[in-house]
């Protein structure tokens, strides 16, 4: 399968465009954003768990990172509520299950070799840092040689200035609207920005989002896709 795979091109889908199918385990749902591969795939989806669902132990040969947006996510590892962030580096293997349901935004088969942070973070429970203007703050969550993820809180009537994207941009929109010249984002949307492409992003009401920079190069993207 190869769903928004094109790299290169623009990519928003908007709450309104959910479109969720049934997965191979019963009461587990998802909400295909990109898509390289079948079932194990280089993959960024939403999934939703029923209560008392769970997938079958499983490995991840290229790394899982997921952020709870909803419910309780559980595995061996712990309970990890709504706002957790979880790194799972390659080679990290479990069998997740949840008791009363659940939502994660989750990117599956994305982790570079040499990226063996393995981790949880409760964001509800993490200090912001002052963002380069007046309005911003920043809870940065993981970098490395390739991306920097990072959820950024926007005050009411921000403004940001027009600005590239080395590497490119993907942000999923956690909490109120995210607008730029090109449109409004609601909660619960996703846009993927290429390498290069620029905005001048704001937001009348306020709002929080999940960032990742920098993993949209022309030359990580062939690594990766020499070692898939």
């Amino acid at each position: 399968m190869r769903l928004n795979a094109e790299f290169d091109e623009k990519v928003v889908i908007r709450p309104q465009d959910y479109n969720w199918i049934t997965s191979p385990a019963a009461g587990v749902e998802r909400m295909m954003l990109d898509r390289v591969g079948d079932e194990v795939a280089r993959a960024t989806t939403l999934v939703r768990f029923a209560p008392e669902s769970y997938f079958d132990a499983h490995t991840h040969g290229g790394g899982e990172e997921f952020f709870v947006l909803e419910g309780v996510f559980s595995d061996e590892s712990g309970d990890y509520p709504a706002g957790s962030y979880v790194r799972n580096p390659i080679g990290t293997a479990h069998k997740p299950h949840t008791k009363q349901g659940c939502t994660i935004f989750v990117k599956l088969h994305q982790f570079d070799a040499d990226d063996t942070a393995h981790f949880a973070i409760d964001t509800k429970a993490s200090e912001f840092r002052p963002g380069l203007i007046d309005g911003l703050s920043v809870l940065p969550l993981h970098s490395s040689t390739s991306e920097n993820v990072a959820l950024v809180r926007w005050a009411p009537n921000t403004r940001f200035n027009a600005h590239r994207h080395w590497g490119g941009e993907e942000i999923f929109v956690l909490e109120g609207t995210f607008q730029d010249e090109h449109g409004d984002y609601p909660a619960g949307s996703w846009i993927r920005s290429p390498h290069l492409s620029q905005h001048k992003p704001f937001t009348e009401e306020g709002c929080l989002i999940y960032v990742k920079t920098g993993h949209l190069t022309p030359d990580h993207l062939a690594q990766w896709a020499a070692g898939s």
